[in-house]
């Protein structure tokens, strides 16, 4: 499944980058590294998405089992961030790849604002061939807003960069009819729909004592990750070069396939999930570059707006007779907006002092209706 995708979002466990709780396993590092580098020549662009910061912590912390209090797992993962960066910087620069760190919360995704920073630094990052390194942000992070595990976080990003697959490797072969530990008559899955409500049944609990995921976070990641269209493949990290096999069309562990493509599962939820905040009218141009030449919406070809809307929000795209024709995510609030509207791209940076986008909605945020 991973041989026709182009962007990866690949999540390994603690159990895959740490000696069982006794810092972070560099072999097993250096490994993932080489596997990755290899996916990169092949023109896949990949995020990382990596536990092992709190197992790092605690090993530098001298502590033998992994704390209940939130204030301690916060102070483990601030020391163990440090190696975890380190470690992942050292391997990949031996393949002439640079890494980057970024450290998320729940909260950094649910705000329309920061969500979209997020987007357009991660964009940038894959654009400039780095590999983004991606953990929640542990450190800051409280319980209510906490992803509460990587596999839910792996999820949102997979949503977040548009995503074309999320792999999950751990230390199971992948999803059984029932727990494989407990039950010798459990039965491998090969392939099933992402939305399949007996998967829930099948799962089973908490993983291992380091991490803090199982097999049910694992089935629930899925099923996000297929609300934008990605599959999702669940396999065993201790396979040999899973990651390349993968990539060369080989069948391994549980596939989770979206029953609907990424961008038809993208424009369904821009046309029909969101609260429209704003109403824009555009010339003729940008009327038929929108519809006839499927283009984005450039600030030269808006005559008027209403609304008050900001950052991220949605706005609905309307002729000059008053028919709506599109919804989308705007790169621009209200009062940037009207400065911009009716001017070139080229100005923007000289009417607002900044730019943060070309277009005032990207045609991958944009669905006509």
């Amino acid at each position: 499944m991973l041989r026709e995708t182009h962007r990866i979002v690949i999540k390994v466990g603690s159990s895959l980058v740490t000696n069982q709780g006794k810092g972070l396993d560099h072999p097993a590092l250096t490994d993932w590294a080489e596997q990755i580098a290899r996916l990169r020549h092949m023109g896949k662009e990949v995020v990382l998405v990596s536990s092992g910061a709190i197992a790092e912590g605690m090993q530098r912390l001298g502590w033998g089992s992994r704390p209940h209090a939130l204030h301690e797992l916060q102070a483990a993962a601030a020391v163990g961030q440090m190696g975890l960066a380190q470690a992942y910087a050292s391997c990949f620069s031996h393949h002439g790849l640079q890494t980057a760190q970024v450290l998320l919360t729940h909260e950094d995704l649910s705000s329309r604002k920061r969500y979209l920073n997020a987007r357009s630094a991660l964009m940038t990052l894959m654009k400039l061939e780095t590999i983004p390194v991606i953990n929640e942000n542990d450190t800051v992070a409280m319980d209510e807003i906490r992803f509460g595990d990587n596999d839910t976080l792996a999820a949102l990003v997979t949503n977040l960069v548009e995503a074309d697959a999320l792999v999950i490797l751990t230390d199971q072969a992948g999803l059984f009819t029932s727990d494989p530990r407990k039950n010798n008559d459990a039965q491998l899955l090969s392939e099933v729909s992402a939305t399949d409500t007996a998967l829930m049944k099948m799962a089973g609990g908490v993983g291992s004592s380091i991490g803090s995921g199982g097999m049910l976070t694992k089935v629930i990641a899925a099923k996000r990750a297929a609300r934008s269209g990605a599959h999702t493949i669940i396999a065993s990290g201790h396979e040999p070069q899973v990651l390349v096999r993968m990539a060369q069309g080989e069948s391994i562990g549980t596939r989770l396939l979206a029953t609907i493509p990424v961008l038809a599962a993208r424009k369904q939820w821009l046309a029909d999930y969101l609260q429209v905040r704003g109403r824009i009218t555009l010339d003729q141009g940008a009327v038929n570059a929108l519809i006839m030449d499927g283009k984005s919406l450039l600030p030269i070809g808006v005559i008027h707006i209403s609304g008050d809307f900001d950052r991220g929000e949605a706005v609905a795209c309307f002729t000059p007779e008053g028919r709506e024709i599109a919804r989308g995510l705007i790169n621009y609030n209200t009062e940037e907006t009207r400065r911009i509207m009716g001017k070139s791209s080229s100005s923007i940076e000289m009417l607002l002092g900044y730019v943060d986008e070309a277009e005032l909605i990207h045609r991958n945020n944009l669905a006509l209706l």
